[in-house]
């Protein structure tokens, strides 16, 4: 290109030639009758074109001639689009002239004839310039657009355009060209939006831009002025709606970086309000999104405060909101879609003025109308979609936990009615019918695409509504509670009115009766959480009074409760549970009232049906349950159950005779009479502690049993001791390998007599037993009490005799796994091993049906040769995961298990020696479980103890998971179209959870800075692995100094980053992060490491960025890449040798790049922006730049407060987004 000659057109030559092969080529791809092949020619010349040097020239006559197709106009900004993109820092600068010429001129050229795709790509190559050259080369631009936007509302239109994408792009979005500029285009914006007389009075000693600013009023002024031109009229054409959408949504761009008092002189928040009253959807949606970002920012000086949130409490802008609401009314039968979009944008919008009025009372200006406020509040979040109403039941949760504004009178008047709506809001909705005719139900269909999400979001809404219930009855707990158990008792006084009376043929767990009774309940459980913190913060004699009254009232009631009789098991469970909660709440001090609860359960039963299978399970899930509740209290009363302990004894165990079918279940009736006898500290510890001795004996001599020992000693030996010996013969002479559905074949005789061999011999093994003792002797216990010391001193002798036949357990149930030691199958039948042992389970949004369908079709299949081998991999998976579960409790004894010097390497070749045999699923299980352990090591003993286990570990999660995602590769390149798609989906559905399970471990390790969380108040340091933090001194130092560890954790995060689950990925990018500065120096570890990185790490970086897949990932990439580059290129020159072996990739240009990194390293931006120029060539493209699919539509996507509600943590939505800087710096992972 030649821009001098191109402009006064000498370079023309040749023009109409190829501007006719140009409009031949674009009709042959835009023409439905074209072959495969022409239109593919036609595209290669089309890519062909916009390489050579004059395709921007050739591109600025296509897109001027308006005599031409839409099209062809468009083909033709495409090339001056790809000029400018990837060819401007060839240019000259008479050619970049020559550019922003042609582009000014077809912008100044737009008319309302132009389809919107023209004006907006129009719009896009003007900041594409704007990026590389405005405040350089390019200083008149400012002006250039005011003589725009004073010519027609088509050319306003490309203005507001070009203002928007510019805001985004340098302020919002990361752009590489932006960022590559520094903090210049941000002092740009910032001087050209804002008002002059703001930034002279705020900033007096500020350098003015030079040359870029044109007028005083800034874009600010005129966009406001241009919003009142669109709404000064009552009737409010097409034209003024899209012009004053357009205006809203580029102030929305600005508004959360501009100088806030720059938006009180321009007026621009009366405006925005203004937009709200005019019955225009369009318009006041735009408007309730601009004050959405505005309230959305995190920090407000006092008189920000008073100029921008005030007006929104004052009574003309109350009545406004109100009167807004009121119109939103939406009919669940027709939903009005644009409507109810605005509906819930404006529920957003509340939340965030709300939520700076709980941040900054005080800032509040005198004479607000806040219970008017509060009273639009409460309308709204009793609005029947759930969508709706969830922000402000969220926003009602931080006003009533507020010390500041939560007991004001304003709020207190309305506590009554927050009650009465969360207690109404508290159904299971999940468990009403997608069919319902509730109109919540109606909306959250409309709301919610997957179970997941529905799940996710429901659990949300009823924490929400427990909280305010909570925090209403600690505000007033006596007439709270006396409100909720009145409406407890008439419940429980018409639990089955207009239903059926119980029958065990046709149970179901989701009965009205019973929703009814749990959503009651539900209320109660929170009303006790709340009674409770009330009565710990009592003091003086008036409130010990009220906490008399109280408890005796509240033991009147439960007493009641206790007397009701029921016949559906699972409204048993659910009174006990909340009998206990009174128990072990408010009511703790009366030990009994506790026995008499415990006394109870023990006497609860359910008559036997048999026949009826749902029932029977709930009486066997009843009965577990139970169990449970009778451990929770003999651990919270254990001093008083003592004194009575003949008397507990004696019936504990006539029950246990009576209704235990199991030896499991007697054990763990029998460890309820453990836990009184371990825990009672009233007691002398000697005798105490000799009767556990000799209750353990019995278990242990079972562990040393030599037999046990043989049976251990050899694969088939094992089979034997499992009641499997005879289980291949048994395959091989039923063919199963020829039958493609098991679940079609009754279990003949023999395999009946081989199901309930397995059962008992199962039932014989000491593994359960010793896991419900064991978990019940160190669990919810404080280090260093006496039950704890005690705990050590019993274990402390007994885990040396159980350790090597533990070790030989898991071992051998994990060798079931291998197909190789399955001898006695032919090898046509070795796929047998694997379909028998891969563990069927519900997975959310990918199975078919809903939970209980799957579990009542297991249970249909019991008699059946797939009821048969569902009973062989449940024998196996108790075998092996009780095992797991046995050394978690056991590392739980510190020192005890820990200081055992022959443990690790055992260990290790029992825990990971046929690990890679296991399914992902049970990989990941085995990731789990592990974990604590690792944690729980003491400082002491992780040199002789971690090494084996972590390098054994690390090895074996790498070769799985690259195996796993290779075969998921390999299937999905030789996909068909009549593939099992769903198999599919939960295989690597699966394999995501053992990836990032993987991953957070390896977080968890070397994770900078973690330190213990802070207990809550009043909460001892218990013993427990799943809540436990790392110490602070983390494992982070003793692995990256301890090569045997570090060297497979490194090369597992190697591979990682070209494991196709971006999520992972991006944890697995921190990470190294983290670790690259620390082998910068000349330790005996570093150079290794530092070459290892500087090459393979690197490598496995850029192979990533070149994949489409990754192409979200790409900032992640480009900061470890510009990490490595910046930490060891002054030491080692690998770095540099592996970039420069990319092709074209020129010495001076990767020079010039490290050079720009130097002087970045304060600003991970840059440093993000100058990698990413570096290897623009390389980068993979999104397939929405592709053409292959259309770019997502913002406005139909969910905004991140109504994403927070779709998942399990919501909590995170509290952190309020933060306000842009103005020189563009910001954490990458902020």
């Amino acid at each position: 290109m030649n821009g001098s000659a191109s402009v006064d057109g000498e370079a023309g030559e040749g023009k109409p030639e190829l501007h006719t092969q140009m409009l031949q080529a674009l009709e042959i791809i835009h023409e439905p009758r074209s072959s495969n092949a022409h239109r593919q020619d036609a595209s290669r010349y089309l890519e062909e074109i916009r390489s050579d040097d004059r395709a921007p020239y050739h591109g600025f006559g296509l897109a001027s001639a308006k005599d031409q197709p839409a099209v062809v106009r468009h083909y033709g900004l495409s090339l001056i689009e790809y000029g400018v993109r990837h060819r401007w820092s060839e240019y000259t600068p008479e050619q970049s002239q020559a550019l922003r010429d042609w582009v000014v001129t077809l912008s100044q050229g737009t008319a309302d004839s132009d389809p919107p795709y023209i004006t907006n790509k129009v719009a896009e190559i003007w900041v594409e310039i704007a990026k590389r050259s405005w405040g350089l080369d390019w200083l008149d631009m400012d002006e250039l657009l005011v003589h725009l936007w004073d010519g027609l509302v088509v050319q306003k239109a490309l203005v507001l355009s070009i203002l928007e994408t510019l805001s985004e792009e340098v302020f919002g979005n990361d752009d590489t060209t932006a960022a590559l500029r520094g903090s210049d285009l941000n002092r740009a914006c910032v001087e050209i939006f804002t008002p002059a007389n703001v930034l002279s009075e705020d900033f007096p000693a500020r350098e003015a831009a030079a040359n870029i600013r044109y007028g005083a009023d800034g874009w600010l002024s005129r966009m406001a002025d241009l919003l009142d031109w669109c709404i000064r009229d009552r009737e409010i054409d097409e034209t003024r709606s899209a012009c004053g959408v357009k205006a809203l949504s580029t102030i929305k761009s600005v508004i959360s970086w501009i100088i806030p008092r720059s938006l009180t002189t321009t007026h621009v928040l009366q405006r925005i309000c203004a937009c709200l009253a005019a019955s225009n959807v369009p318009l006041q949606l735009a408007a309730v999104d601009s004050l959405y970002s505005l309230y959305n920012r995190s920090r407000f000086s006092e008189d920000d405060f008073r100029d921008l949130v005030g007006p929104m409490f004052q009574d003309e802008t109350i009545h406004l909101l109100k009167q807004l609401y009121e119109w939103l009314d939406i009919d669940p039968t027709n939903i009005d879609e644009a409507k109810y979009l605005l509906l819930k944008k404006f529920s957003e919008m509340i939340f965030n003025i709300g939520r700076l009025l709980e941040e900054r009372p005080s800032f509040v200006p005198a004479g607000s109308n806040l219970g008017g406020f509060f009273d639009l509040l409460l309308d709204v979040m009793k609005n029947q979609s759930l969508h709706v109403s969830i922000p402000a039941l969220h926003l009602w949760v931080k006003l009533l936990s507020s010390d500041k504004i939560g007991n004001s009178l304003a709020i207190m008047a309305l506590i009554s009615d927050l009650l009465e709506t969360c207690s109404h809001r508290l159904v299971r909705f999940e468990s009403l019918p997608l069919d319902s005719s509730n109109p919540s139900i109606i909306f959250l269909n409309e709301d919610v695409d997957t179970t997941p999400e529905r799940h996710a979001f429901l659990g949300n809404y009823a924490r929400f509504c427990n909280q305010i219930v909570e925090l209403v009855v600690q505000k007033q707990p006596i007439d709270a509670l006396y409100h909720i158990l009145g409406q407890a008792d008439q419940v429980l006084d018409h639990v089955y009115d207009g239903e059926p009376p119980f029958q065990a043929s046709t149970y179901t767990k989701t009965s009205v009766p019973y929703l009814r009774i749990d959503a009651q309940f539900t209320v109660i459980e929170a009303a006790l959480k709340g009674c409770l913190k009330w009565l710990t913060a009592l003091g003086n004699p008036k409130t010990e009074h009220e906490n008399e009254v109280m408890t005796s009232n509240l033991q009147v009631w439960c007493d009641r409760l206790l007397g009701l009789n029921f016949e559906d098991p699972i409204i048993k469970e659910r009174v006990i549970h909340l009998a206990v909660g009174f128990a072990i709440g408010p009511l703790k001090r009366n030990a009994q009232f506790a026995f008499k609860v415990f006394d109870s359960i023990l006497n609860t039963r359910c008559p036997a049906h048999p026949a009826c299978v749902a029932y029977t399970d709930a009486v066997s899930d009843l009965q577990a349950f139970s169990l449970h509740q009778l451990q929770r209290l003999a651990m919270r009363f254990p001093n008083y159950l003592v004194t009575i302990f003949d008397e507990v004894e004696r019936k504990v165990m006539a029950v246990s005779q009576t209704v235990a079918s199991d030896e499991q279940t007697r054990a763990r009736y029998s460890s309820v009479l453990f836990i009184i006898m371990h825990r009672a500290t009233s007691v002398d510890s000697k005798p105490r502690e000799e009767r556990l001795d000799q209750f353990l004996q019995p278990m242990i001599d079972q562990w040393q049993d030599r037999g046990l020992s043989n049976s251990l000693s050899s694969f088939d030996n094992f089979s034997r001791l499992l009641g499997l010996e005879n289980l291949q013969q048994y395959l091989f002479s039923r063919a199963v390998n020829k039958l493609p559905n098991w679940s079609a074949h009754p279990l003949d005789d023999q395999g009946k007599a081989l199901q309930l061999h397995m059962q008992n011999a199962l039932d014989a093994l000491p593994l359960r037993a010793t896991k419900t003792v064991l978990s019940v002797s160190v669990e919810r216990l404080d280090k260093g009490s006496q039950p704890y010391d005690m705990a050590c001193r019993l274990w402390h002798k007994n885990i040396p005799l159980i350790l090597p036949n533990l070790l030989q357990f898991i071992s051998q149930s994990q060798a079931f796994y291998e197909p190789s030691n399955w001898s006695a199958l032919p090898p046509e039948m070795q796929d047998v091993v694997h379909r028998i042992l891969t563990d069927r389970f519900w997975q959310v949004g990918i199975s078919q049906g809903s939970r209980d369908e799957f579990y009542a079709s297991v249970g249909d299949t019991k008699t059946t040769l797939e009821g048969f081998a569902s009973s062989i991999r449940a024998t196996v998976r108790t075998v092996r995961e009780t095992g797991y579960r046995l050394l978690y409790y056991m590392s739980l004894l510190g020192e005890h298990f820990y200081s055992f010097a022959e443990l690790p390497v055992p260990l290790a070749q029992a825990l990971f020696a046929d690990a890679c045999a296991l399914s992902p699923h049970q990989m990941a299980i085995l990731v789990d479980m592990i974990r604590p352990i690792i944690d729980n090591c003491p400082e002491k003993s992780r040199s002789h103890f971690l090494p084996p286990i972590l390098s054994a570990l690390f090895e074996q999660l790498d070769r799985k998971a690259s195996l796993e995602w290779e075969r998921i590769e390999d299937r999905s390149r030789a996909a068909s179209e009549d593939d099992d798609l769903t198999n599919e989906m939960k295989d690597e559905s699966i394999l995501r959870q053992l990836t990032m399970a993987s991953v957070m471990l390896v977080v968890r390790l070397l994770e900078p800075a973690r330190s213990n969380p802070q207990p809550a108040p009043g909460v001892s340091d218990t013993v427990n692995g799943d809540l436990a933090g790392l110490s602070e001194n983390t494992t982070r130092p003793f692995i990256l100094r301890t090569p045997e560890i570090l060297k497979p954790v490194i090369l597992f995060c190697t591979h990682a980053l070209r494991m196709r689950d971006t999520r992972a990925c991006s944890f697995i990018t921190k990470v190294l992060r983290s670790i690259v500065p620390d082998f910068a120096g000349d330790g005996h570890v570093e150079p290794d490491v530092r070459e290892f990185i500087s090459t393979e790490v690197l490598k496995a970086c850029i192979t990533s960025l070149h994949d489409p897949y990754f192409v979200e990932l790409q900032k992640d990439f480009a900061q470890l890449i510009a990490s490595i580059l910046i930490s060891y290129t002054p030491r080692t020159d690998k770095p540099k040798q592996i970039l420069l072996s990319l092709p074209e990739m020129a010495p001076e240009k990767l020079d010039r790049a490290l050079r720009h990194l130097f002087r970045a390293q304060q600003n991970t931006r840059q440093q993000r922006a100058i990698v990413l120029d570096l290897l623009e060539g390389f980068r993979g493209i999104a397939i929405h730049e592709q053409g292959k699919l259309p770019k997502p539509d913002a406005k139909k996507l969910r905004s991140a407060l109504q994403e927070g509600y779709m998942t399990v943590d919501v909590q995170s939505n509290d952190e309020r987004e933060v306000s842009p800087d103005l020189g563009g710096v910001a954490a990458m992972f902020g």
